[in-house]
């Protein structure tokens, strides 16, 4: 019998100084079962640094040919398509031929090995932006995964700071790659 994804509900109140961008989101996520916290919680770091009107998850883990997030324009033609993990360099090279901008935000301590794999196969992806977390922020951002979270998001010059009302983590994403001007 095959295991069913666990839902989330996340209320995302974000402030981004950076981009003058202040919403507020509400998520419901499907975890698959072979996703962890970490990723899950990356993910919705993701979709605080990404956030604008109509950016959406895509189907998950069990889906080959869809991001995590993405933000598709009125006729399906997708603007912004974002992964997190370490995805194939076939699969990236794909996703820039499909959408107008990707971003990959790398996590974990291969993060910095599969970076070394793939960053010359990448080099020339032109609609590519890969940034990277430092080992110790997922499993931090993992510390504040709840059935039902309400998490504060501050972005303030490429420094986010996420809150639950009790605790607090700050991340820096470093950016290993970003289009070119």
């Amino acid at each position: 019998m095959a295991l069913k994804a666990t839902i989330y509900k996340a209320e995302l109140q974000i402030a981004d100084m950076d981009r003058n961008y202040y919403a507020t989101h509400n998520l419901t996520l499907a975890r698959h079962p072979s996703e962890t916290d970490e990723r899950m919680m990356v993910r919705l770091l993701a979709f605080a640094l990404f956030a604008e009107e109509g950016l959406a998850s895509g189907k998950g883990l069990c889906v080959d040919d869809e991001p995590d997030l993405w933000l598709r324009d009125l006729t399906g033609d997708i603007l912004c398509w974002i992964d997190v993990g370490q995805p194939d360099e076939k699969w990236i090279r794909k996703a820039c031929g499909r959408s107008q901008r990707v971003v990959i935000v790398s996590y974990g301590r291969a993060a910095d090995i599969w970076w070394q794999g793939v960053r010359d196969k990448l080099a020339r992806q032109d609609k590519l932006t890969v940034l990277n977390l430092v080992p110790e922020a997922a499993p931090e951002l993992a510390r504040l995964t709840a059935r039902s979270m309400r998490l504060q998001f501050t972005i303030q010059d490429g420094h986010v700071w996420v809150g639950d009302g009790e605790r607090s983590v700050e991340v820096v994403p470093h950016c290993l790659q970003r289009p070119p001007g």
